[in-house]
Order: C-alpha cells, then sequence, then structure tokens
C-alpha cells in the first residue's frame, strides 16, 4: 500500500491527511498553534511553529495512527495566503510572519494605488488590500528598515515550511499570484512593481509550478520526521486553490460556495484575458497555465457563529440550523445583512456594518437563525451576480463547509443561486487538494483531472424549487438595497463609537 500526505497549513492549526491510490482518507493529524496580537490590527505567527506543528502531526500518523510512513511516497501542500516570512542570508527567519489577517497596511496600499495606479491592476489582476504580501513587503521597508535590509528572500507560509524540509527555495505560482507582486500573465515577477515602490527584485524567490517536484526529503528532516528521505516534494498551492481542486472545480461548468469563518465564491478560468477589473480577485491556479477567480464576503459562517453566541449560546449548532425550517422563506418578513465586520466583495468597505431590518413582534428565535442563513448567502448571490453580469453561465455548484453540513441550507443555496448544488461525501477541504497535487507530482496520475475521477467523490444534489426561486429573487432585490440604504448610517454610528 502506498500513500501520499497532504498537508494543509491553515491559520490556527495544520492537518496532515493520508490518502491512498483508491483515494480513500487512511489516517489524519493535526496540531494546533498561536496566533499574535502585538497591537490592534496586528497579526503573526512564529513559522518555527509551523515546522514543530507540522512535523509533530506527521509523527502522530505513525505513533498514534499506525501509519507506516515507509509508504509514503510524496508529499504536497495547501497553504494560508498572503503570509511574510522575510529571511537572512543564512536563510533565518528575521522577524514573525505578518499573516493575512493583519490590517496594519492600509497607507501601504494608498501608497500602491498613488504610484502605479491602473497599471498594478493590468499587472496582477487585483486591487492592493490590507491582506496581501506586498503592502507587507513595503511595510516593512518603511517601519522596520533594519530587518529589511538584512532581508535576502520572502516566502510565504507553506512554502517556508517546504524549504525547511527540503532545504529548497521557490514559491508556486498560486500563492505568488495572491501577494500581488506577480506579473499573473506572463507569470513573472513584476520588475515594473519593484521599480515604483524601490524594491530589489532580488528577494522574489524563484517561482515553481504547483505539481512539480521540488526534491526530496533532506536526511537531517527524515531523521526527524519518520519519513523516508527517497520522499518526493510537491510545490503545492495556495489553500483557495487546493480547496477548488479538492472540490473538483477544474471545469468552467462549476462553482465553489465554501462557507468558513468568510466565505468564497470560486470558479475555474481557462481563458487569460478574462478581466473583472478588480470586482473579483483573479489567481493563477495550481492547474498549470491555468487560472482561478474568487470573491469573498468577509463575515458568512462567523456570522451565524456570532449570532449563536450572541443570542443562543446554550443551544447546540446543528439544532440551531435545524430549527430554522420552522421559520417560511423570507423568515416573516426580516432580512439581515451579514456585514458585521465590513465587506470586501462587492463592496471593499470596512465601514458598512451588518443589520437586521424588518423586526417586528411575531418573530421568533428560528426567523432570526433564517435570516442569518438567507443573508449569508444573498452575499453570495452578490458575488454570484459579477460573474453573470460577464457572461458566465455554471450548471452546478459544490457546496463546502458550514453550508453544505445543512439540508436546509443546501436547499436556500439551490433557490437563491437558481442552479443545482452538492455536497462532497470526502469532503476534506484544502487537505484533499494537496494530497491530489502529491498524487499527480509522483506520477500516480497522468493529470489533475484524472485524479480528479478517482479522488473526488459527490453526494445528493439539491435543485430549485421554481416557486422558492421567484421569492427569493423578490427578497433578494430588496436586499440590494440595503447596502446603499445603510452605508451612510453606519458610518456615523462607527465615528460615535470611536
Amino acid at each position: 500500500m502506498a500513500y501520499v500526505l497532504g498537508i494543509d497549513l491553515g491559520t490556527s492549526a495544520v492537518k496532515v491527511t493520508a490518502v491512498n491510490r483508491a483515494g480513500q482518507i487512511v489516517a489524519q493529524s493535526s496540531q494546533e498553534y498561536a496566533i499574535s496580537n502585538p497591537q490592534a490590527g496586528y497579526s503573526e505567527q512564529n513559522p518555527e511553529d509551523w515546522v514543530q506543528k507540522t512535523t509533530l502531526a506527521i509523527q502522530n500518523l505513525a505513533a498514534v495512527e499506525h501509519l507506516d510512513l515507509s509508504k509514503v511516497e510524496g508529499i504536497s501542500y495547501s497553504g494560508q495566503m498572503h503570509g511574510l516570512v522575510l529571511m537572512d542570508k543564512n536563510y533565518r527567519v528575521l522577524r514573525p510572519a505578518i499573516l493575512w489577517n493583519d490590517t496594519r497596511t492600509t497607507a501601504q496600499c494608498e501608497e500602491i494605488t498613488g504610484k502605479l495606479r491602473g497599471d498594478f491592476l493590468k499587472i496582477t489582476r487585483n486591487r492592493p488590500l490590507e491582506g496581501f504580501t506586498l503592502p507587507k513587503i513595503l511595510w516593512v521597508k518603511e517601519n522596520e528598515p533594519e530587518i529589511f535590509a538584512q532581508t535576502e528572500v520572502f516566502l510565504l507560509p507553506k512554502d517556508y515550511v517546504r524549504f525547511r524540509m527540503t532545504g529548497k527555495i521557490g514559491m508556486e505560482y498560486s500563492d505568488a499570484a495572491g501577494t500581488v507582486w506577480l506579473d499573473e500573465i506572463h507569470k513573472t515577477w513584476s520588475k515594473e512593481i519593484a521599480d515604483e515602490l524601490a524594491l530589489p527584485l532580488e528577494i522574489c524567490p524563484p517561482l515553481l509550478e504547483s505539481t512539480a517536484v521540488v526534491g526530496n526529503i533532506t536526511v537531517a528532516y527524515s531523521a526527524i520526521s519518520g519519513l523516508p528521505a527517497e520522499t518526493k516534494v510537491i510545490a503545492g498551492a495556495a489553500d483557495n486553490a487546493a480547496g477548488a481542486i479538492g472540490a473538483g472545480i477544474i471545469s468552467e461548468d462549476k462553482i465553489l460556495s465554501s462557507i468558513g469563518t468568510s466565505g468564497v465564491v470560486l470558479a475555474y478560468e481557462k481563458d487569460r484575458k478574462t478581466d473583472y477589473a478588480g470586482r473579483l480577485h483573479f489567481f493563477n491556479h495550481a492547474i498549470p497555465d491555468s487560472y482561478y477567480s474568487m470573491g469573498v464576503t468577509l463575515a458568512a459562517g462567523y456570522s451565524l457563529s456570532w449570532f449563536k453566541q450572541t443570542f443562543a449560546g446554550q443551544q447546540k449548532f446543528t439544532d440551531l440550523v435545524e430549527d430554522a425550517k420552522k421559520s417560511p422563506i423570507g423568515a416573516k418578513g426580516l432580512l439581515f445583512t451579514p456585514y458585521i465586520v465590513g465587506e470586501r466583495t462587492p463592496y471593499a468597505d470596512a465601514q458598512i456594518r451588518g443589520s437586521f431590518i424588518g423586526m417586528d413582534s411575531r418573530q421568533q428565535l428560528h426567523d432570526f437563525t433564517r435570516a442569518v442563513i438567507e443573508g449569508i448567502t444573498f452575499s453570495f448571490r452578490d458575488l454570484l451576480s459579477i460573474y453573470w453580469s460577464e457572461g458566465k453561465h455554471f450548471v452546478t455548484a459544490v457546496a463546502t463547509g458550514g453550508g453544505a453540513k445543512s439540508a436546509l441550507w443546501m436547499q436556500i443555496q439551490a433557490d437563491v443561486f437558481n442552479m443545482n448544488v452538492v455536497s462532497l461525501e470526502n469532503e476534506q477541504g484544502p487537505g484533499l487538494g494537496a494530497a491530489m497535487l502529491a498524487a499527480v507530482g509522483v506520477g500516480w496520475f497522468k493529470d489533475l483531472a484524472e485524479c480528479s475521477e478517482t479522488f473526488v467523490k459527490y453526494g445528493k444534489v439539491y435543485r430549485p424549487k421554481a416557486n422558492n426561486v421567484a421569492k427569493y429573487d423578490r427578497i433578494y432585490r430588496i436586499y440590494q438595497q440595503a447596502y446603499s440604504a445603510t452605508r451612510p448610517m453606519t458610518g456615523d454610528l462607527l465615528k460615535l463609537d470611536n
């Protein structure tokens, strides 16, 4: 029996998944690590924690799950995007990694926009936002010049872990695109961006395809981890790209609807000429010579978690969602907008805040729960509407995360989207996508499409119901008015709060 490992390096934990040739998950192990918030808006981690916890998770596959590590033929990675790791000429880490959810770089984003204007969007296909890597690099240059002066190379989180396992420096395209320093169409680091921002192009690492074999486990890491030194190491992918692969989003007729803390609608893109003018993120894919686009709603599952914690703390999560069945479509006239931490797509507005609209004395807890679920789903329709406005057509939405765990929520998605919605029988998120990259990299399959036929398995299909679709269309038109109606008010309230 042979295995590959998918290492999913998340924001709060790493999960290592062992998969056999039949696409069956045979063992898993996970380890958590801490996030540091030294100031308001700052979010950092110690890269050494990633390495130690990944190693411990691999060791536990053998010690606890009784996996024979000598049978592991290859490993690959999925990683939290945008995190900045700076290294000196001896490849020592210079400072804690600045994470994707760090918001200290507003001034640097404005600087990038001011200096490069429309050229930045043409080069990167994305707007400079606080979460991306390039503004973080610029922040270190301007605020920690002594550290920046020592910088030999920068890496992203999973690429640093891979370096520690192999001794090889590199960054694959799907994660490199998320730095917004990559010329996405020409697949090179942008000299124009470097020149305009007075950044040394030499600190950018070599670029790799996601399915490329980077090398083997070093003898030293083999001795620590228990993996054989012959184990092939495959470059890997950004978490959203890996998650899309694990969900079978490798053709243009499917779209991913992922409800985690934030929410993502993601599509496979084959045409490099596609241009959403910054309304959606557009990144190089882990599939060679392909791209993916996505929109993000900041508080998807987080909206429901906040609601439960605030108003139904003693109730089980599953029971809370199940009780929403007691409420009719439209929640008896109650509407929720999920902007409780601002919004990214389609508004890119840090000042907007959420709201309940239409409250009256008839409504009960289950009506509020249904309104929250429907509001989150409407925010996803906002994202889909951008695709539809560009002439895109999707047959199926593949639902993952919290929205795939409830039959009610699956049907609501089908009705709001007016398309078939399916779940995954073997949902493992980005970790399965990482394992698929490893399986292709070691030669089990000729490409990811062939691998998908074996590894990706779909569950029940939820089909839109015409009467429900018509009702949700009317409610959605009202939902669309809420942003412009509440934006001035919420901005004023935030000023009072401060």
